[in-house]
C-alpha cells in the first residue's frame, strides 16, 4: 500500500512539470537550456527567429552527421601496429630435419616395382614413339590394370578446337596412321602430357590435368600412384623403410656440449618420411641459447644417402629443415627450406614476436578452442596453428565428399586412407576438391590465425664442404665412425653440414593496439557537440529531461483518452442510466418556466379542477440545495 502511495505521489510530482502541452514544454526547454541556439529562437524577432531556427537545425544536423562518422569509426575496431626492440636470453628454436627422399629405395622397391616398370615403358613410348625403337622387355607383361586406374595420356593440340587424346599404351588402334601421326605430333611439339582422372574406371566423367612439361606430369602421376600403394602399408612398416636417426645424424654439437641422435624426437611426416626434431620441448624443458653467434648454436653433420633415392618420386636431393616454436607441428612443405648436399649451410636467426588483439579487433584465437574445425594434428599433442586447421578442414571435406582420407594428412577416427582398389575415383575427387575455390574459401573462413606467434627470420649462407684438400680425411673419419670400417662409404653427394645460431639477442615485438578507444570516442563526440552547438554533457541531460517530460505528457493524454473511451462505451451500453446533478437542475428549471406559462392562461379558458382535488403546491418545485438531498430524498 505504501508503495502504491509512493508511486502515485511520484506520478503527481512528474505531472507538475514545465507544462501540460508539448508547446509549453518546448518553450520552457528553449528558455532554460544551456545550448546557445534554442534561446535565440524564442527571444528574437520574427526574422531573426527564423534565421536562428535554420542555423540551429543546420548545426544540429552537422553534429549528428559527425557523431555517426565517429561512432562508425569506433565500431570498425581498427588497430595500429607498433614495433619495439628488446634484448633478452631467448629459447633456442625447435629444429626439424628430414631427408628430401621419404623412403630408402632399397626398402620400398618391392612395393613400387610394377609402378617403376610402367613409368619406364611409358617414358620409352613418349621419347621413342616410332615402332621398333622401343627397348621395353615384352617378355614381362605390364600391369595395365594399375595403369588404367590413373593413366597418362598425350593430348594433341594441333587443332585446339578438336584436340586428340592418345593413350600411351593403347594398342587396338585400327587407323594405319595413328602411330605415324603420334610421331609427327611429337616432332612438331604440339602435344602435352596429361594425367587422366575419372570418377570411376571406365567412366566418361573424366578430367585431364595438363602440364607444360612431361617431367612435371610424370612426377605428379607417380605421386598419385605411390600414394595409393603406400596408404595400405602399416605405419610401423613405413617408419622402418625410412631413414633412421643413427644413420642420418653423423655428428651433433650444441654450443660446447656434444649431442647425438638420442637428443632428437622422431615423428613420421607423410611428405618426408622419418623426421627428427631437436629441442621440441615435449619431454624436457626447452634449451636456452647462452650467447649469440655461430659458436653457441647447433652444429650438425648429416648423411642423406642420395644413392638410395627413389628415382621418380624425389627429384630434389638434400635435407629439408625448419625452425619453429616448441610443441608446434612442423609443416615443412610450406615453411621448410632445403640444405644442399656437399655444402656447409649457415643459418643466422632473428626472432619476431607477433601479438594480435583478439575479438572484436581481429578474428584470432588463443588456442584454437573456438575454431569450428576439429584439429586432426592434436594426436601429436601439438599447439594450434592455422596450417593444422586448414589441412584438418581439407581432410574433413575429403572424408565427407570422397568417402576416404588423403594419405598426406592425419585421419579422423574410423576412416581409411584412399587407394585405387577400395576407392577407384579417389584421385578424381581429390583433384576436384583441391581445385575447388568454394571448398578452399570455406576452410579459410573457418580457420583463424593465432593471437600470439613467433616467427624466425633466417639469413642463409653456403660454402662447399668439405674442401678438396680436406675431404679425404673427413670422409675417412666419418665413414669409420658410422660403419666401423676403414673403407670410405661417404662422398660429397650425401654429406651436409649445418650451423644454426642466433645472430643477436635483439628481438622485435610487433604488437597491435586499438586505434580508437572509448575515451577517444567520448572526447570526439564532446568536441563536435561543443564546436557546433556550444553544448556539454549537461545539455544532453537537459535534452534527456525534455524527452522524459514529453513521454509523461503523452502517457497522461493516453490515460485521459482511455478514460473517456470507457465512459462513452458505458453510456452506449446503459442508455437509461440515472440523471446527473446537472440534468436534475436543468429539469427543475424547465418546470419553473412551464408554471409561469400556465398562470398566463385566461381564467375563462382555464379548466376547473375536479371536485375534491387539492390546489397545486408550487413550493415543491423550487430548487432545493443539493446538500439537503439525503440518500432517501424523493427530489428526483
Amino acid at each position: 500500500m505504501n508503495l502504491k502511495k509512493y508511486l502515485v505521489r511520484a506520478l503527481h510530482r512528474l505531472q507538475k512539470g514545465p507544462g501540460y502541452t508539448y508547446k509549453e514544454l518546448l518553450v520552457w526547454y528553449c528558455d532554460n537550456t544551456n545550448t546557445h541556439g534554442p534561446k535565440r529562437i524564442i527571444k528574437e524577432g520574427p526574422k531573426k527567429k527564423l534565421i536562428w531556427f535554420f542555423l540551429t537545425l543546420l548545426f544540429a544536423s552537422l553534429v549528428f552527421w559527425q557523431w555517426g562518422i565517429l561512432i562508425n569509426t569506433y565500431l570498425s575496431y581498427n588497430v595500429t601496429s607498433s614495433l619495439s626492440i628488446g634484448f633478452k636470453t631467448m629459447k633456442f628454436p625447435a629444429v626439424t630435419i628430414c631427408n628430401a627422399n621419404p623412403f630408402k629405395y632399397s626398402e620400398v622397391k618391392p612395393l613400387l616395382k610394377e609402378l617403376d616398370r610402367l613409368i619406364e615403358a611409358a617414358l620409352e613410348r613418349i621419347l621413342q614413339p616410332t615402332p621398333g625403337n622401343s627397348t621395353e622387355n615384352v617378355s614381362l607383361p605390364l600391369d595395365l590394370e594399375l595403369w588404367n586406374q590413373i593413366p597418362l595420356v598425350l593430348i594433341d593440340e594441333h587443332d585446339r578446337d578438336n584436340p586428340i587424346i592418345l593413350d600411351i599404351f593403347e594398342t587396338n588402334q585400327t587407323a594405319a596412321g595413328n602411330e605415324t601421326a603420334m610421331d609427327n605430333k611429337t616432332k612438331e611439339k604440339k602435344y602435352k602430357l596429361a594425367v587422366k582422372l575419372c570418377s570411376h574406371q571406365g567412366s566418361e566423367n573424366c578430367t585431364y590435368r595438363n602440364f607444360s612439361s612431361a617431367a612435371q606430369a610424370v612426377t605428379e602421376w607417380y605421386i598419385l600412384q605411390s600414394t595409393s600403394i603406400l596408404s595400405k602399408v602399416p605405419l610401423h612398416e613405413r617408419i622402418r623403410m625410412g631413414y633412421q636417426a643413427e644413420d642420418m645424424i653423423l655428428a651433433c654439437l650444441y654450443g660446447a656440449e656434444p649431442c647425438n641422435y638420442k637428443n632428437f624426437t622422431q615423428i613420421y611426416h607423410p611428405d618426408h618420411g622419418n623426421c627428427y626434431i631437436f629441442n621440441w620441448g615435449m619431454d624436457e624443458e626447452a634449451l636456452n641459447s647462452s650467447n649469440p653467434g655461430a659458436e653457441f648454436g647447433l652444429k650438425l653433420i648429416l648423411d642423406i644417402s642420395q644413392q638410395d633415392y627413389i628415382p621418380y618420386l624425389s627429384s630434389a636431393a638434400g635435407a629439408r629443415l625448419m625452425l619453429h616454436q616448441q610443441k608446434s607441428f612442423p609443416f615443412l612443405k610450406d615453411q621448410g627450406i632445403y640444405a644442399m648436399a656437399g655444402t656447409e649451410t649457415s643459418i643466422g636467426v632473428l626472432v619476431d614476436e607477433l601479438e594480435r588483439m583478439g575479438y572484436p579487433y581481429s578474428d584470432c584465437t588463443v588456442n584454437g578452442s573456438d575454431v569450428p574445425v576439429k584439429n586432426l594434428y592434436s594426436q601429436y599433442n601439438t599447439s594450434y596453428s592455422i596450417q593444422a586447421c586448414l589441412r584438418s578442414c581439407f581432410q574433413n571435406h575429403m572424408v565427407e565428399i570422397c568417402g576416404c582420407g588423403h594419405y598426406m594428412f592425419p585421419l579422423p577416427e574410423g576412416v581409411n586412407y584412399c587407394n585405387n582398389e577400395d576407392n577407384p575415383g579417389w584421385a578424381y575427387c581429390y583433384s576436384s576438391l583441391r581445385s575447388s575455390i568454394k571448398q578452399r574459401q570455406i576452410c579459410i573462413d573457418s580457420c583463424k590465425e593465432t593471437c600470439n606467434d613467433t616467427q624466425y627470420k633466417m639469413t642463409i649462407s653456403m660454402a662447399d664442404w668439405p674442401s678438396e684438400a680436406s675431404e679425404d680425411w673427413i670422409f675417412h673419419i666419418l665413414s669409420y665412425e658410422r660403419d666401423m670400417s676403414t673403407n670410405v662409404t661417404l662422398d660429397r653427394n650425401g654429406i651436409i653440414k649445418l650451423n644454426i645460431y642466433f645472430q643477436e639477442y635483439n628481438y622485435r615485438t610487433i604488437s597491435e593496439s586499438a586505434a580508437t578507444t572509448i575515451v577517444w570516442l567520448l572526447s570526439s563526440l564532446g568536441g563536435q557537440f561543443g564546436f557546433w552547438m556550444g553544448g556539454s554533457v549537461l545539455c544532453l541531460i537537459e535534452f534527456g529531461e525534455i524527452i522524459i517530460d514529453s513521454l509523461w505528457i503523452t502517457i497522461i493524454h493516453v490515460i485521459s483518452w482511455c478514460k473517456g473511451l470507457k465512459q462513452r462505451r458505458a453510456r452506449a451500453r446503459y442508455p437509461d442510466a440515472p440523471p446527473t446533478v446537472s440534468e436534475l437542475v436543468e429539469a427543475h428549471t424547465n418546470l419553473g418556466f412551464q408554471h409561469e406559462a400556465v398562470g398566463a392562461v385566461p381564467r375563462a379558458e382555464a379548466l376547473p379542477p375536479e371536485p375534491g382535488t387539492p390546489p397545486p403546491n408550487y413550493d415543491s418545485l423550487r430548487v432545493q440545495p443539493l446538500d439537503s438531498l439525503g440518500p432517501d430524498s424523493d427530489a428526483d
